[in-house]
């Protein structure tokens, strides 16, 4: 009894954290999306003549790699966006890699 005890509140502690992070990943995309280059990412993707990423990446047509690459290498007129990203309080704080920082934006916007 005990021993089964022990493995269900092991099994909920591993399931609240990884909710947990997950929560904290969606923040931080949103922050991300909020402040990069200062005035955000919606600056130029919330507007008609640009591309909309939370439309592209909800209907499936900019899948993660797409998107990572063009924040990494810049595309057009799109210019490349990592360092800007990586320059983002909470990003510092969290002490997000790259990749992180990129899942955690893109995660935000598919929803």
């Amino acid at each position: 009894m005990k021993k089964s005890f022990g493995l269900l509140v092991g099994a909920t502690l591993i399931a609240i954290s990884g909710q947990v992070a997950a929560n904290e990943a969606e923040e931080i995309g949103a922050k991300i999306y909020e402040r990069a280059f200062g005035r955000g990412c919606g600056a130029c993707h919330d507007i008609a003549s640009n591309p909309q990423l939370s439309a592209l990446i909800s209907a499936g047509k900019l899948p993660k790699d797409q998107f990572a690459k063009v924040l990494k290498e810049g595309k057009n007129g799109m210019p490349k966006a990592v360092a800007a990203i990586m320059e983002v309080g909470p990003v510092k704080k969290a002490g997000y890699t790259e990749d992180q920082a990129i899942d955690a934006v893109y995660e935000y916007l598919k929803k």
